[in-house]
């Protein structure tokens, strides 16, 4: 039966659109990604490690804490492209939102203390927010370090300052306040760093100064951590790696992102070792522990321009992998995630 002039224009149109996708899907297809997921895997993590400058990195640090074994650490690629000083294992690097697994487990040992109520609103808490910040009297702290709030991110917003970050909390916030919210209370989950600010000014209330303190005093100090800071401006800025991110034109250490959950900077070996201890019970009492279980995640990943971060505990292999790149944009993400999936597969090997 012939096909009438409305099917066959249909039938034109679907092509048409499948030729547009496959053509959209070969041009889009992150090439390097996709080369490194199909390579043989090498023999040994320090050769994987060497082999990530030939995917576009300019430097990496890993960093593998197996069960009952030193820990070993791996680094390969440059820390500044000009000097083309080589990446230290033990340098500093910053960590961006992997700073939020100890903002919440801050905010675990003050809700044990009774010094912070996972109930209280945000509305009690901060109450100048009341009228600018919608359903804050709905809001809880629960809510806040479960990322079910509802708060708009702000750094989807168009005026967020990415080539000079503000260095005012409050500042920063002003970019989504008045702002509808992206969901009810608690009826959904989206990730917004807007959420942790807020806490963190809600921990500094409650504590009667800078939450970075009790981190450093009740978290890092107990597991001897002496390389982990609060904020770039704790340390001197040259001993931090440099950065490079394809939207940006040369280094991009000098920015300066200060809010709670993306301040903070670090080692390899001491985010491993803070990671470890979250899991294994000695850094939370068993209370503690139940509670952070109850609120928020015991892995994370941090990116910020410059500075992509993993760390996880993978527990089939009692083993704790920290990876830190310092190149972001354009496919990088994706060889990142691809070169850390790598490093796992090799340490679950028997023989390895």
């Amino acid at each position: 039966m012939a096909l009438s002039t409305k099917k066959r224009i249909a039938r034109i149109l679907s092509l048409g659109s499948l030729v547009v996708g496959i053509a959209c899907a070969v041009i889009y297809v992150p090439w390097t990604g996709l080369w490194l997921w199909v390579q043989p895997l090498p023999d040994t993590v320090a050769e994987q490690v060497a082999d990530a400058t030939d995917f576009g990195m300019d430097g990496i640090i890993v960093y593998v804490d197996r069960g009952g074994q030193p820990p070993a650490y791996y680094a390969a690629g440059v820390s500044d492209r000009d000097s083309q000083a080589p990446l230290d294992p033990h340098g500093l690097f910053k960590i961006a939102s992997i700073s939020k697994l100890y903002i919440a487990a801050a905010a675990t040992k003050l809700v044990v203390a009774d010094q912070l109520s996972l109930d209280a609103t945000l509305a009690e808490l901060l109450p100048d927010l009341r009228e600018r910040i919608a359903h804050a009297d709905a809001i809880t702290v629960r809510m806040l370090l479960q990322h079910r709030s509802g708060i708009p991110d702000l750094i989807w917003d168009a005026d967020f300052p990415w080539h000079q970050p503000y260095t005012d909390n409050r500042q920063t916030l002003e970019l989504v306040l008045d702002e509808p919210a992206d969901f009810a209370p608690d009826s959904d989950w989206a990730y917004s760093n807007t959420n942790y600010l807020l806490l963190g000014e809600i921990m500094d209330d409650a504590l009667g100064y800078d939450h970075q303190r009790y981190i450093r005093e009740r978290l890092l100090a107990p597991l001897g951590l002496e390389h982990t800071y609060g904020r770039m401006d704790d340390v001197d800025p040259a001993t931090i790696a440099q950065g490079y991110d394809t939207h940006y034109e040369g280094g991009v250490r000098h920015l300066n992102f200060t809010f709670p959950g993306s301040s903070m900077v670090a080692t390899a070996q001491d985010v491993g070792r803070f990671l470890r201890a979250l899991h294994d019970g000695s850094l939370l009492s068993e209370e503690e522990q139940s509670v952070y279980r109850s609120v928020y995640v015991f892995e994370h990943t941090g990116l910020i321009p410059g500075y992509y971060s993993i760390a996880r505990y993978h527990a089939d292999i009692d083993t704790v992998v920290i990876q830190f790149v310092n190149t972001t944009g354009g496919e990088s993400l994706s060889v990142a995630d691809n070169l850390y999936n790598r490093i796992v597969r090799i340490l679950r090997r028997p023989e390895s």
